[in-house]
């Protein structure tokens, strides 16, 4: 009984002295720094108000609550000088925050250049309606500006009208495109606009896909099958900003079954938001390459991430 008493008394020292070296750390840092720590306590109504601006910009719940778990953890026992307001403290840590997340890139003209046996061929996966053939076509107008050779492949030969979209654009843009009759395998339709390329030493070949709701298995594994099959450098995933949540969870699941290495987000024209793409890089762990900003063929911008955080904040 007297050994156990003993044990709560030394824990409860520790606790009092504990807590004195932290008043006192404290009071050393106020008065001699002109600083004050950070506690919880302090950084909880400006982290809820952050969560609540990053909620209403559509980033997903499951990412607000990391992100801000994650700021959290970096802001505990952080200083601040006296005067100084702790929401600029927490909104600067943010800002850094999220950049790191969204930071990463690829270059996409410089990998293309650096491949030696082009051609650099580029998949374009997602669901119906999000503009991706449209997003193709601008892909391809900026690559043939910066003076790459480009071959179109009508890889989606499934939806009605599709090959008709993607071969106005070709001829709208002087390219050559390389399609198979509607219903046909679209893998062939890939593989021909492969071989197509490399004997003419075309540089980039970039290939439509029949738009797939994220929960068809069977259309996914088609995807698969292309991928298998004609080995790309990058497959990426188009959708909308404005598509909030959906847009997430289609990012995850053709990231897990096909797997991509970034995405584009179009219609930021009309996302007044933007916080789509932070949930993207979140779920996905891949980069943002481009937002398209209309319906134009120069309507597409390098994403740029100090842009959207200081957009969203």
């Amino acid at each position: 009984m007297f050994d156990f008493l003993k044990k709560k008394l030394r824990g409860l020292r520790k606790e009092i002295d504990s807590e004195e070296a932290s008043t006192t750390e404290k009071l050393r840092t106020l008065v001699l720094e002109r600083e004050i720590i950070l506690d919880e306590g302090k950084l909880r109504k400006p982290l809820e108000e952050l969560e609540m601006i990053l909620l209403e910009a559509d980033v997903a719940f499951d990412v607000v609550m990391a992100i801000s778990e994650n700021l959290k953890s970096r802001l505990r026992g952080k200083k601040k000088k006296i005067g100084e307001k702790i929401s600029d403290v927490v909104i600067k840590e943010l800002k850094e925050v999220l950049i790191e997340l969204l930071d990463s890139r690829i270059d996409i003209k410089e990998e293309i250049r650096s491949k030696p046996d082009k051609p650099y061929l580029i998949v374009f996966v997602g669901v119906n309606g999000t503009g991706k053939t449209t997003t193709i076509a601008k892909v391809a107008k900026k690559l043939k500006d910066d003076g790459f050779s480009v071959v179109l492949a009508a890889g989606d030969t499934f939806r009605a009208g599709a090959i008709e979209q993607i071969e106005e654009h070709a001829r709208n843009l002087g390219l050559k495109l390389i399609k198979h009759d509607a219903g046909g395998d679209p893998t062939a339709v890939i593989y021909d606009a492969i071989q197509h390329a490399r004997a003419r030493g075309v540089d980039v070949v970039l290939a439509d896909t029949a738009g797939r709701m994220h929960t068809k298995k069977n259309l996914l594994d088609q995807l698969e099958k292309i991928k298998r099959v004609t080995e790309p450098d990058l497959v990426v995933f188009v959708d909308e900003s404005i598509a909030g949540n959906d847009c997430i969870e289609r990012a995850r699941m053709f990231n897990e079954t096909v797997g991509i290495d970034g995405s584009i987000l179009t219609k930021l024209d009309a996302d007044p938001k933007g916080g789509s793409a932070i949930s993207i890089s979140y779920v996905t762990g891949k980069p943002i390459l481009y937002f398209g900003t209309g319906q134009g063929y120069d309507d597409l911008v390098e994403f740029d991430a100090r842009w959207l955080v200081d957009r969203i904040l």
